[in-house]
């Protein structure tokens, strides 16, 4: 399809009928009505949005944009005004001054009285607020006999001028996204933004390709210097916001990016030949033109090469815009000049002299102009001396007027102020985490150091530098493994860091907190890059992110002694978040580099994308989570709490690799004092069967050690010639071999010869820590396991029972040669790292105040549990039981399980095979629901009762004494994991289980994974 425009602007005026102004440009608008709800579904695009070819040669542009220059009705409408204004009012159209919301009503009265005075054609909106805006935009245009086309410079959005708004990436930012779809929808979200506020024109994308590292002025606001992206991206870029029917300005024509001076103080010079202005600085405007864009703004620049008259600005220069963008390159959108107040033209000429220039030039809208009365003076002179016609003022006037058409002036209704903020902000975050998640860069990694793998072997520290505090980056770490915080002043003192960091050998460096975002040197400064060549030169691994401007990494002149450069571009919540997760592989991070950074990287670096390797943290709209589904799921947590099911719980849920929610609720006890957070450590109770004794013994019977054939007798030579020696390991861990439900080996100890067993101190005699200034005789433990030896067995039928796991404890122990602690410790928790789930939280760095407590245990404790076991059997094994004993906070537990969904691989480490889960996974037997080890649904669903009836039979999972459930299901890759201590104060509540709160939060979970599916 030919991208042809039919309409010429400047046609005879009055061949048309004389029909009366559209009641629309009354002075009193049409309010919205104030419930409407504002909507910001995408969708697809309206065509297809073929945008990868270099040369762009099969673009098509949308439809609205083929109105923008063909369309009757906008020729009838703008034909029947032009009839109805004076020649003064038709002159007013071309005039666009600057307005501010955030000053007094004097400004405001100002602005009226010149709207009034000279028939305006629009305003450009500077800072001030939405609210604000709004207010002075209803009373503005209450005042203008024609509908004012108001305009806004917000390259990242309406953030660029008002408060209270969310802002979007810099351009160079979004340069990096290779998908350039992105930037199609952040297209949309602008211009229904620009739409709610009752604004018009965007002036953006900026076109410019940023090939100087020095420009001062353009820098972060293009896409890069390669021509061929930022043509595709200004060209999404644009067909989003006008496909709103927001018009798109390409600037700065004919190109401000290879320059070192700020045309806001002086005129820049750019030097450069014809024929380099056509194969690079002009090529993006030529694309744009084709793709349809409404407007373009001419930058003040000396091209000699264009036009070599002395001190004057293309804006100025006919030859510029009249000849080679009008004529030549044929672009029939509205022109915009720079704004007339900045030095590159007022240095030159004077206020009036320099609208009338621009004029001549072949602009039609002459932008913030200092003085509007010079202005008028100035053109009727010309027209008086015969320099110019009234004609060509009426065509320039007859072209803006059709273009107010398209742009909705027709039927002009009032800014509806109810929910304005909110509704202009309210699609922002989702936009920006896909943004800001796609540009992500690894701009360096020669050895393909990330993302990071052996944790088990890596001792880590990271350092935030120009943070004051522990941060998002540093909290999403934190998640991934176990690592040593550290936050420095840009100006603090490195040399004691540096003796803090020297038993670490993997340091990840965020330099974060530029002040000035648009700055390469506010990044670095000498002493950071002076302690990141030292921490270089020590042989550690390094990786340093750079939460700022791309081009501030040529100051990192060794570079090739640092193992990973990630690019992150700006510092914000987003930033920090993904680039922690590429670090470690939670997500692939895919952006490119769109600059060369001189000397060091160059334009196109960047990691080949790489699948996920481990957990990624996303919210539910990112998953298309029904809000409604999360609302259902707080209100059932917080009436367990009010009910006093239990006084707090963690919710965590995920799907295909993404948290995408892990909520805390309520505190540690009914005292209401200490919340819950996503950190809290809560007892486990029976998970631990799975995530401690159970992994290990599948990664026994993977390596060929065990099967499911064989005995007791066979692992614990000491038991062939008991009652236990032909048990079998399927026997015992489905439940079937006869052994007794659990014996209550802590009563014999509590009778009056209670000191007999106890003291309240250790020593060799009583080494084992069964509780808070509570040990045991280390002999009992033998009294322990003789008297599962000599238990009775019963008929094999399903009885579920604790006391395998402590013969799989023991077995585990002899085949390591160490303790079942360091076991699971050293062949899955750091390896994976699961950074909070261990045995015996207290003994191993962790505090009181992390974990959850327990039972106020009055019967065999006598204290309030926090910190140690609540099963009675694990604590006297010194806390580490196989069948219970471990603590965990749900990230942790989601890493564990997470590796079983991902068929026993995790972090690019293979931990188990596909097979030997699916077996353990399974159902076993006829005559009960379990697999190895592992619980599962009922087989008859009239009979479940830990688990919705409508699960798959394929999942699996456990649930706790203590309150807590972990189920996976492979059929959707889901994971569903709450945590709770219904236990506290007292293991007899038992509200939790009588109210059905885990099979009720499930089935919300499972209507979440229809949602999604």
């Amino acid at each position: 399809m030919k991208n042809t425009f039919k309409l010429a602007f400047i046609a005879p005026l009055f061949l048309v009928t004389c029909l009366s102004v559209y009641s629309s440009c009354n002075k009193q608008a049409v309010a919205n009505q104030a419930n409407t709800p504002f909507n910001y579904s995408i969708g697809t695009p309206k065509a297809p949005l073929n945008i990868d070819s270099l040369e762009l040669a099969n673009y098509v542009p949308p439809v609205s944009s083929k109105e923008l220059w063909d369309n009757p009705k906008a020729d009838k409408w703008a034909d029947s005004l032009l009839k109805t204004m004076t020649p003064d009012e038709r002159l007013g159209q071309l005039f666009m001054i600057a307005a501010y919301s955030n000053r007094d009503e004097t400004h405001q009265q100002e602005i009226a009285s010149q709207i009034k005075k000279y028939g305006l054609g629009g305003l450009i909106f500077m800072q001030g607020n939405p609210l604000k805006e709004a207010a002075h935009t209803n009373y503005y245009q209450s005042v203008s006999k024609i509908p004012l086309m108001l305009s806004i410079d917000g390259e990242w959005g309406l953030a660029m001028r008002l408060d209270s708004v969310q802002p979007f990436p810099k351009q160079m930012t979004l340069g990096a996204i290779q998908n350039d779809t992105l930037i199609y929808e952040m297209g949309r979200v602008i211009g229904k933004q620009c739409k709610r506020l009752g604004v018009h024109i965007n002036f953006a994308p900026d076109i410019d390709v940023n090939n100087n590292p020095a420009n001062p002025v353009i820098n972060m606001r293009s896409f890069g210097e390669n021509k061929y992206n930022v043509a595709r991206k200004g060209i999404a870029y644009t067909r989003g916001m006008q496909e709103e029917h927001i018009l798109a300005c390409g600037k700065h024509f004919p190109g401000h990016g290879d320059t070192d001076t700020d045309s806001h103080h002086d005129l820049p010079r750019i030097l450069h030949s014809r024929r380099r202005l056509d194969s690079l600085e002009l090529y993006p405007f030529h694309q744009l033109i084709k793709a349809g864009v409404g407007s373009m703004m001419i930058a003040h620049l000396s091209v000699p090469a264009l036009d070599n008259t002395p001190n004057q600005a293309t804006t100025l220069s006919p030859k510029v815009v009249q000849k080679l963008l009008k004529d030549e390159m044929k672009f029939k959108g509205l022109i915009f000049t720079d704004a007339l107040n900045m030095k590159g033209v007022a240095k030159y000429y004077q206020p009036g002299e320099v609208d009338l220039m621009a004029f001549k030039a072949g602009n039609d809208v002459l932008l913030f102009s200092e003085n509007v009365g010079k202005a008028f003076d100035a053109f009727h002179e010309a027209i008086a001396s015969k320099s110019i016609t009234q004609l060509e003022i009426d065509a320039r006037c007859r072209k803006i007027l059709h273009t107010k058409y398209w742009l909705g002036l027709h039927s002009m209704k009032e800014v509806n102020k109810n929910r304005l903020t909110k509704d202009i902000n309210i699609a922002t975050d989702f936009m920006n985490k896909k943004l800001y998640k796609a540009a992500i860069t690894i701009a360096h990694d020669p050895d393909n150091t990330l993302p990071l793998h052996s944790l088990d072997k890596k001792t880590i520290a990271s350092v935030a530098i120009g943070a004051t505090e522990k941060n998002i980056f540093q909290n999403t770490l934190d998640k991934y493994a176990p690592i040593q915080d550290f936050q420095i002043a840009k100006d603090g003192n490195f040399t004691d860091l540096k003796e803090k960091l020297k038993n670490y050998n993997t340091i990840i460096i965020g330099v974060q907190n530029p002040g000035n975002k648009l700055s390469k040197n506010a990044v670095f400064n000498a002493s950071i890059i002076s302690f990141i060549n030292s921490i270089t030169a020590t042989n550690k691994t390094v990786v340093v992110t750079v939460f700022g401007n791309p081009y501030s990494v040529e100051n990192l002149t060794n570079i090739a002694a640092i193992n990973t450069v990630v690019m992150s571009y700006e510092d914000n919540q987003y930033t920090q978040q993904y680039s922690a997760e590429a670090i470690f592989g939670g997500i692939a991070a895919t952006g490119k580099l769109p600059v060369t950074i001189p000397r060091v990287l160059k334009e196109g670096s960047g990691k080949k994308a790489y699948l996920p390797t481990r957990l990624q943290y996303v919210t539910p709209d990112e998953m298309g989570i029904q809000q409604k589904r999360i609302r259902k799921i707080d209100s059932i947590v917080n009436y367990a709490i009010e009910a006093g099911a239990m006084p707090g719980a963690q919710v965590l849920l995920a799907k295909d690799g993404k948290v995408f929610y892990n909520k805390d609720y309520g505190y540690y006890t009914y005292n209401n004092v200490q919340k819950v957070d996503n950190t809290t450590m809560y007892d486990i109770a029976s998970i631990t069967k799975l995530a401690s004794s159970t992994l290990l013994l599948m990664k026994l019977q993977d390596e060929g050690k065990v099967n499911l054939s064989t005995t007791l007798g066979e692992l614990l030579p000491a038991l062939k010639n008991t009652n236990k020696g032909d048990l079998t390991i399927k026997e015992v861990f489905t439940h079937q071999a006869g052994l007794p439900a659990w014996i209550p080996f802590f009563n014999k100890t509590v009778d009056e010869k209670r000191n007999m067993y106890y003291a309240s101190t250790p020593s060799a005699e009583f080494p084992i820590n069964v509780a808070k200034d509570m040990y045991l005789r280390k002999d009992y433990i033998d009294t322990i396991m003789y008297r599962i030896d000599t238990c009775v067995l019963k008929e094999k039928k399903y009885v579920y029972s604790d006391l395998g796991y402590y013969y799989l404890k023991q077995y585990l122990e002899q085949h390591y040669k160490a303790s079942l602690d360091k076991i699971a410790a050293s062949v899955y928790y750091q390896s994976l790292g699961a950074t909070r789930i261990t045995y015996n939280p207290l003994a191993n760095g962790f505090l009181k105040q992390e974990i959850a407590p327990t039972e106020n245990d009055v019967t065999f404790r006598n204290q309030l549990l926090q910190g140690y076991v609540h099963d009675q059997g694990a604590a006297m094994l010194g806390g580490v039981g196989g069948h219970a004993g471990l603590f965990s906070d749900a990230n942790s537990l989601a890493i564990i399980f997470q590796m079983l969904l991902n068929k026993g691989s995790y972090g690019g480490v293979k931990y188990l095979s596909p097979s030997i889960i699916e077996q353990y996974t399974s159902y076993q037997s006829s005559i009960s629901r379990r697999g190895i080890c592992f619980d599962k649904p009922e087989k008859n669903p009239e009979d479940n009762k830990s688990v919705p009836t409508n699960i798959s039979t394929t999942s699996f999972g456990h649930t706790g004494f203590t309150g807590t459930i972990v189920w996976a299901n492979p059929k959707d890759n889901s994971l569903f994991i709450f945590l709770s201590n219904r236990v506290c104060p007292n293991a007899d509540n038992k509200k939790l289980l009588n109210m059905d709160i885990r099979p009720k939060l499930q089935t919300v979970f499972e209507s979440m994974m229809n949602d999604v599916k």
